[in-house]
């Protein structure tokens, strides 16, 4: 049987700010004199508080992690995952997460997942991410090879996690580390569950080769496809079974009303993600970061984001291209269903469902209508997923446009 799990996510944003042509970009430089303590401590707080309410409702939780930007006033995940374990009962919490090529001591990273695994009693989920191009200054580091970092990281963590019987010694290209032997060790037995985000279908190979969960951010009907297809193919290839459904994540915007006018309004406040991420043109491209070829095109003008995703398009456009399922639940529930079905299937739908100034009542609001009205369908939907009956599926909405696929989707918002 296969089931579908859904994850709220918030990214912690301070969305008051002075208008946009007052300053050249949100990340790596806008003045902190714009982040007022006594509104950060009311927004830190009710993030907690929503999340806590996720876990009383059933869903389960993910949290992430930025630095000097007012789109995530989370720098450091681990500390804030560490509060959820102890405030939340049930949900598994998941960090993607830890930004390996920036951190100099993946060791660090490996003690730090072992305690909050521990005072959770296993509920920790370990996401690694290479980090979006904007960070390269903010951690002070030179993103060239950062792949190769992140798996070396990688490599050296689970080794941590996973010998019990005194230290060992690493000798590796990027990192060098003498008597590793962490205290605790993690609660999961071997180790945690382990998760990668990949943004293309070559970066899938060692994603499938550990048979880590791939999760992919805003991809979208034109991306979608061949990363979750190179997933699976590699993984067939690599293990001579289907990958399972639960070996696949994706993340978008979801907002769901009681009627089409309330659903319009809190979508379009979510559009403050897309809209708010003013990034000067030298911090989206740093030297070693992109191929030759990807850099070339910023340099020509090409939009190039962590997540492949245009920010300056409206609602209706976001919602076409599979970014955001928005309107009532049923409308929700069908652009969700419709999405599903042309990625191949996937198991975990990570819901940001928070962003800009939408109120923590807004939020809760839908939070609640999905969680009674949309997953419990989701769910059902999953439990048809065959890995060969899938591919008749997607064949057959092949044949139909992107627009005609989601018109159900935007109808609401016209």
């Amino acid at each position: 049987m296969t089931d579908l799990k859904t994850w709220f996510f918030t990214e912690d944003c301070y969305p008051d700010l002075p208008e946009q042509n007052s300053y050249e970009s949100i990340r790596v430089d806008l003045p902190n004199k714009y982040c007022d303590p006594e509104n950060a401590t009311r927004l830190y707080n009710q993030y907690l508080d929503i999340w806590c309410a996720a876990d009383e409702m059933g869903l389960e939780i993910m949290l992430n992690e930025h630095h000097q930007t007012a789109t995530c006033m989370v720098p450091a995940a681990p500390i804030m995952l560490g509060i959820l374990a102890r405030q939340t009962k049930d949900a598994r919490l998941l960090i993607l997460g830890n930004p390996l090529p920036n951190r100099n001591q993946p060791v660090r990273v490996a003690e730090e997942m072992a305690l909050v695994d521990v005072i959770s009693k296993g509920r920790v989920e370990v996401g690694f991410v290479r980090s979006v191009p904007y960070e390269a200054a903010a951690a002070n580091i030179l993103p060239y090879r950062g792949s190769e970092r992140l798996w070396e990281s990688h490599d050296l963590i689970l080794k941590a996690w996973t010998t019990h019987d005194g230290p060992f010694n690493f000798e590796g290209e990027w990192y060098h580390h003498r008597q590793v032997n962490i205290w605790p060790r993690p609660y999961q037995q071997p180790h945690p569950p382990v998760w990668i985000t990949t943004g293309s279908a070559a970066s899938t190979l060692p994603v499938a080769q550990h048979k880590h969960v791939g999760a992919i951010f805003l991809a979208g009907y034109s991306k979608v496809r061949p990363i979750f297809d190179a997933y699976r193919e590699n993984y067939l290839k690599l293990h001579g079974e289907h990958a399972p459904l639960d070996r696949l994540a994706y993340c978008g915007l979801i907002y769901v009303g009681d009627d089409e006018k309330t659903a319009a309004e809190g979508a379009n406040k979510m559009m403050w993600y897309m809209q708010a991420n003013k990034v000067a043109d030298h911090w989206k491209n740093p030297p070693g970061y992109h191929p030759p070829v990807v850099s070339a095109n910023v340099l020509r003008g090409a939009h190039v984001s962590g997540s492949g995703a245009a920010y300056s398009t409206d609602l209706t456009e976001h919602m076409r291209r599979g970014n955001v399922f928005a309107g009532t639940p049923d409308q929700v529930y069908e652009q969700i269903k419709a999405f599903w079905e042309y990625s191949g299937g996937f198991g975990h739908m990570l819901m940001m469902g928070q962003a800009g100034h939408m109120t923590e009542q807004e939020t809760l609001r839908s939070m609640h209508l999905y969680n009674s009205e949309v997953y419990p369908r989701l769910k059902e939907l999953a439990k048809t997923w065959d890995p060969e009956a899938i591919m008749d599926k997607r064949a057959n909405l092949a044949d139909r446009d992107h627009a005609e696929i989601t018109d159900l989707a935007v109808d609401f918002v016209r």
